[in-house]
């Protein structure tokens, strides 16, 4: 089984970040918008399981990705399952039908800019993201892959750079989590005269 180990935290100012990483010699990709539609079960509760189904479409890639449960109480790891699909608009509009065709209803759909690039820290291929999440914020995401085995070694080497890289106040929510809590918090009051 192999694990995604992950952590998030939220920042300030992007540009201070980048400029860690091209000290590190990290050089990031150009912004790519990605979309993500996430979708309900319809026999169980995602938010109570922990679990997470989607569609991603990035310009006319997609894939469709079950995130499993949080594997520990101080990183976002967890088992993941990502199988591409055919490419187009109309690929990711067909398998939307199935799945609601199923009983899954669409919820949110979460839109974000991302900027990657990779290091090699602690021996491990890690994957560095810079989003900027459109209702959500701007975050920095540390991600390596490890099998069951290899699991204590990434937690490690995950939180190690984010040291490194002065990251503080680790998010555990998901981008649809915060999306979701952003969305019902009320708005600025109408004064009236």
């Amino acid at each position: 089984m192999h694990v995604e180990v992950e952590q998030k935290y939220a920042v300030a100012d992007l540009a201070r970040v980048e400029r860690q990483l091209v000290r590190l010699g990290i050089a990031l990709g150009e912004p790519r918008v990605q979309v993500d539609q996430y979708f309900a079960h319809p026999c169980r509760d995602f938010a109570a399981t922990d679990e997470a189904l989607r569609i991603r479409q990035v310009g006319d890639r997609n894939c469709v990705t079950f995130k499993g449960p949080k594997l520990d109480a101080t990183t976002k790891s967890r088992r993941e399952i990502e199988l591409p699909l055919d490419d187009g608009p109309q690929a990711a509009q067909a398998w939307q039908q199935l799945l609601e065709s199923l009983g899954f209803r669409p919820v949110v759909q979460v839109r974000k800019q991302r900027r990657t690039g990779t290091l090699r820290w602690e021996t491990l291929r890690v994957e560095i993201a810079l989003d900027q999440v459109d209702g959500a914020g701007s975050f920095v995401e540390l991600e390596c892959t490890a099998d069951e085995d290899g699991f204590d070694a990434g937690r490690r080497a995950i939180l190690s750079l984010a040291r490194q890289l002065e990251l503080n106040g680790a998010e555990r929510r998901s981008y649809l989590e915060l999306v979701q809590a952003a969305a019902d918090k009320p708005g600025p009051r109408e004064t009236r005269l």
